[in-house]
């Protein structure tokens, strides 16, 4: 048998409580990675949750934003341990405000502590556990269930995360709409205005875009996840170069100003990796990377790691609806084929709309589309605003 526990927000500043009941013995706690359903119950927000501090038991949905390593600190990289997560109801909060920490008991640590799973940043989790102080801040203490939110197939589940900030000014003309009515005004909106950096002037860009949010003299290497100083980049081993994520041999566009050097899908990487992806489709299955462990290639395709599938999904979305073969550079579209070679098409579509919706967008993607954004291109990519554009576009 189970309760069910209900927090009402209502609209005017009005008191939020926890309906509680809990006549029986509490079941026993699930094993890691697995939500029993007895003691599931109707998710809260992480407003409510921090409202509610009365040691009540609840079940609370949001975003993994980090690691709280302080009262007023929350880290985004480089955990520590496995001992704490913090939870936001949008994925790009980053004021600790807004946050609620979530303790991490040790029968849980190897499947959802970020040290073990980075990958979970930007993630959206239910949480079961007692409403109650940690780090002396709103927090949920003792856990005893944690999952994805609402996911059963996560090949299948609608895409979340994103921003509606946009939704009244600059996607205003696209909203409401569906299809290839959609495409055709986010390729209006992305293609007005925007400025082309040169191939030079991508390093620096990168620079910015790509800066290690837990050191800034560093940058974040797309597919190894490594920190790297930002000054190390070139053509020799164990430095950076700039990698083409819409392979540039794939249209023929090479580094020219337009495509070769948008930086909606250009992203550090080490130099051998970068070498070892060369102008391969996306899809999943091969040989495991030794320079990029999580990553794998095959004879025509390559799987990078689950933090950043969804990244590389929405780069490719982008490129396909940016470039429509009316600005002198060839049409790109996405594809669901893995041999595309010099053809300006990309793929594997299918596999791309999976990873787009298993990944939602992270904090950092979210960050570094708003920097392209306001302060090098002047444009956005629509699929890290609204992933579930993606679907609506080529699933419809």
């Amino acid at each position: 048998m189970s309760f069910l526990l209900g927090v009402r927000r209502r609209r005017t500043a009005q008191v939020l409580s926890v309906l509680l009941l809990s006549l029986l013995p509490l079941a026993p706690v699930a094993p890691a990675g697995v939500v029993d359903s007895a003691q599931a119950a109707t998710p809260i927000t992480v407003a409510a949750a921090r409202a509610t501090q009365n040691g009540s038991t609840a079940t609370v949905r949001g975003y993994v934003v980090g690691q709280p390593t302080a009262s007023t600190t929350v880290v985004t990289s480089g955990f520590p341990n496995d001992y704490a997560l913090a939870l936001a109801d949008t994925a790009g909060v980053t004021d600790t405000t807004q946050m609620l920490y979530v303790q991490v008991p040790s029968a849980f640590r190897s499947a959802w502590g970020l040290r073990s799973n980075p990958s979970l940043m930007g993630k959206r989790i239910d949480v079961t556990g007692a409403l109650s102080a940690y780090f002396s801040r709103p927090g949920l203490t003792s856990p005893t269930a944690f999952a994805m939110a609402g996911a059963t197939d996560p090949g299948t589940d609608p895409p979340t995360g994103g921003t509606g900030d946009y939704d009244s000014t600059y996607w205003a003309p696209a909203m409401g709409k569906s299809g290839a009515a959609l495409e055709s005004s986010l390729h209006a909106i992305i293609s007005s205005g925007v400025t082309r950096l040169s191939y030079d002037q991508v390093w620096a860009a990168l620079r910015e875009t790509d800066q290690d949010p837990a050191n800034s003299a560093n940058v974040i290497e797309l597919y190894t996840g490594d920190s790297i100083s930002e000054n190390a980049n070139g053509g020799g081993v164990d430095q950076w170069n700039r990698e083409h994520v819409w392979a540039k041999s794939h249209g023929d566009f090479g580094t020219a100003t337009g495509p070769g050097t948008d930086l909606h899908h250009l992203r550090p990487e080490d130099v051998t990796v970068n070498s070892a992806r060369g102008n391969l489709d996306f899809d999943e299955g091969g040989t495991q990377n030794a320079e990029a462990p999580g990553n794998y290639a095959d004879s025509n395709s390559w799987e990078p790691r689950d933090a950043v599938k969804g990244d590389v999904a929405r780069m490719i979305f982008y490129m396909s609806v940016r470039y429509e073969g009316g600005d002198g550079f060839p049409d790109l579209e996405v594809n669901d084929a893995v041999s595309n070679g010099t053809a300006p098409g990309h793929g594997r579509l299918s596999v791309l709309l999976q990873w787009n919706a298993q990944d939602p967008p992270s904090a950092f993607e979210m960050r570094r589309n708003d920097v392209i954004h306001a302060d090098f291109q002047g444009n956005r990519n629509p699929f890290i605003d609204h992933p579930e554009w993606a679907s609506s576009i080529w699933a419809a």
